[in-house]
């Protein structure tokens, strides 16, 4: 039987996030936060058969994302065959239902790396102690905010959602976002989260000021137990050191208790992977996409 998707709702939350806390292996473009975001931009739907949750974007092609819920007990020969018998292509399947599926099912699937979604994983306890040569210049350029500026850094909550989008329209004029499609539907997906505060009980957010002004700001929320994701991140450029200081600042004060910070992927843009490579990234969550034979 075909699937029957529906466009995605605010509404489907809890019964979407009770399916992805079972999922044995997590990424951060699967959390709820990331799909509601994106929403507008991508056309998110989600279908529900078998005990699952079957995600699909319609922009700017349409595209079958891995399944969400309880993956080890699912019967894929069967579910699989009957929902798909003519065979489907999958996209950022994660690395464990990748290996569950090779597994299972043999060569009835093929895979294929998908570099540029793979997410970065790093130490909390290194981003917040910066110590060796590794963390040098990061150090110094935090050391360096501090020194200069009148700063202080501060949990920030729905009271100050007003004051965060002020901030990100500045950066916006600064980025020229209006003129940028990738940078425009980002700001629209921050200011959707951010109007739904109250919708979303585990965000984590933080912001620095200095002279008296916000001029950096990071928005994330717990994955799993030990690992934090961080969606957002802004600061304005004109403040030396403001991009060191508030991802440093932010696992300090808001991440208390986290093991590892995720830190996203870097879509294939070179200058993206050069910027996260060099905060020294302890591992991936690797994704594929998977091409289910039928």
């Amino acid at each position: 039987m075909p699937l029957q998707y529906v466009p995605l709702t605010i509404d489907m939350r809890g019964d979407y996030c009770a399916h992805f806390d079972l999922c044995s292996g997590k990424t951060s473009d699967y959390t709820f936060v990331n799909f509601w975001a994106w929403s507008d931009e991508r056309k998110y739907e989600l279908a529900h058969s078998h005990g699952l949750f079957w995600p699909k974007i319609n922009n700017p092609a349409p595209s079958l994302w891995a399944p969400v819920g309880n993956w080890e007990e699912a019967d894929w020969e069967n579910v699989l065959t009957d929902l798909f018998p003519e065979g489907a292509v999958f996209d950022r399947v994660p690395e464990e239902l990748m290996t569950l599926w090779s597994e299972r099912l043999g060569d009835r699937f093929s895979f294929e790396d998908q570099r540029s979604e793979w997410e970065y994983i790093y130490s909390v306890d290194e981003l917040i102690s910066l110590k060796g040569n590794r963390f040098h210049k990061k150090k110094n350029l935090w050391k360096q905010f501090h020194k200069l500026y009148d700063s202080e850094y501060r949990q920030i909550g729905r009271d100050d959602v007003d004051e965060i989008l002020e901030m990100q329209q500045l950066w916006c004029e600064w980025k020229s976002c209006d003129d940028i499609p990738g940078l425009r539907a980002e700001n629209h997906a921050i200011s959707r989260v951010l109007k739904n505060w109250d919708r979303f009980p585990g965000l984590l957010c933080g912001a620095l000021h200095a002279d008296g002004n916000m001029v950096a700001y990071s928005v994330g929320e717990p994955m799993t137990d030990d690992m934090v994701v961080v969606h957002f991140e802004k600061g304005l450029a004109d403040y030396k050191g403001v991009y060191q200081a508030i991802n440093r600042d932010f696992l300090e004060h808001s991440c208390a208790g986290f093991t590892w910070a995720n830190r996203e992927q870097d879509m294939g843009e070179e200058g993206v992977r050069k910027a996260k490579e060099s905060y020294n990234p302890v591992r991936f969550l690797k994704k594929y996409r998977a091409a289910w034979k039928g």
